[in-house]
């Protein structure tokens, strides 16, 4: 008999028996954990244990709470490679995820400083605002902010943009070939509104992308502000040693 696993707190057993579940396959990944009443007329706890046990999963990074919809089993992450200039569409199916799109927004608004910076306009010169909630195989990844001329962005909006690419729209049916992109990436916190949108805890790890897209001349085009989830994706890249002079 272990007599450890006797004395563990009652919240300690439903974890470990959730998380064994969960490495063995018997909760696939993907899959919704039982709701809360079913869990407590399982495991024979109170509502109390129940949610220490999945706290302490989440923070495992085995389980994740959306908002609305109930405990689901973590998916694996994703890994994209930062190497080249490429939209969400093309990343994802590169990587057999299938890519769709929800949009939320679409608007003229004045160029705060940072994105008249990024788009070489001046402070309050109307450009146009696209907020998108970017899905692979139907979980929200990225809450994306775009920002285009006012010209451009007007031309961009009379698209489906749940089911056309930017990136694609702009190189395919406007004529402006994209040649070359800034990122900055940082990690930070969603807020409120960031995480409403991605379905997580405000306050949850995500990674910012800054990009700027540049099309000839070098002209920005597209100043993006991505907002990806911590918890499911993975950033690469390969870097090359400059070459050292010898020594004198």
């Amino acid at each position: 008999m272990n007599m450890e696993a006797d004395r563990a707190p009652l919240y300690a057993k439903v974890e470990t028996s959730l998380a064994a579940e969960i490495v063995k396959g018997t909760l696939a990944r993907g899959s919704q954990l039982l709701p809360e009443d079913r869990l407590i007329e399982r495991f024979g706890v109170s509502r109390i244990t129940i949610r220490k046990a999945i706290e302490n999963l989440v923070a495992r990074g085995l389980v994740e709470i959306r908002r609305g919809k109930g405990t689901f089993v973590t998916e694996p992450k994703i890994r994209q490679d930062l190497t080249e200039l490429s939209g969400f569409v093309e990343d994802m199916i590169a990587l057999g995820r299938n890519p769709t799109a929800r949009l939320l927004d679409k608007r003229p608004v004045p160029a705060s400083d940072t994105v008249a910076a990024h788009l070489g306009v001046a402070v309050g010169t109307q450009v146009y605002r696209i907020e998108r909630v970017r899905l692979a195989d139907g979980v929200a990844m990225s809450f994306d902010e775009t920002y285009l001329p006012l010209d451009i962005g007007e031309k961009i909006v009379s698209n489906d943009l749940e089911a056309e690419p930017i990136f694609s729209l702009l190189e395919n049916k406007y004529g402006l070939p994209l040649v070359e992109a800034e990122y900055q990436l940082e990690a930070i916190t969603a807020d409120e509104r960031v995480a409403q949108a991605l379905e997580i805890a405000s306050g949850s790890p995500i990674f910012l992308i800054e990009r700027t897209s540049y099309c000839e001349g070098p002209t920005p085009i597209d100043y993006e502000k991505l907002y990806y989830r911590g918890d499911l994706i993975k950033f690469t890249t390969r870097l090359s040693r400059r070459p050292r002079q010898a020594p004198r």
